[in-house]
């Protein structure tokens, strides 16, 4: 593990993701997945969402597009909290959800609106 690598990318999980979660997330590793957790830090995190040349508004909405079209909605929903963060409006969050609906699928448009509101209520409160 290049260990500047690990710290840049746990610095751009915890800024999008929210240092809670992470520290959750790593601190729960076990024999079993702690390399995994490392190698998603070091390489998710650390070599894209570390590299400038997209900032972290066009990532997030990339991943919604993508993990949608995956149909990771766990996924999705973390990454939907960090599009928040990354400073989306709901403005363009919806137009997003509107995309993903026509491009990836209705069920998969209404699965992502369910989530979306979810998450806006629970801010709202």
């Amino acid at each position: 593990m290049d260990k500047s690598r690990f710290d840049k990318g746990l610095k751009a999980r915890s800024a999008v993701l929210g240092e809670e979660y992470v520290n959750n997330t790593l601190h729960s590793a076990d024999d079993f997945n702690r390399e995994f957790q490392e190698l998603v830090t070091e390489y998710c995190w650390g070599v894209c969402w570390g590299d400038d040349t997209l900032d972290r508004k066009r990532r997030s909405l990339l991943n919604l597009g993508m993990l949608a079209a995956l149909n990771r909605m766990h996924e999705w929903e973390s990454h939907f909290r960090g599009a928040i963060t990354n400073g989306l409006t709901k403005d363009e969050l919806k137009a997003t959800l509107h995309q993903i609906t026509i491009y990836c699928g209705v069920p998969v448009g209404v699965e992502c609106f369910r989530i979306a509101r979810k998450v806006l209520s629970e801010q709202d409160a």
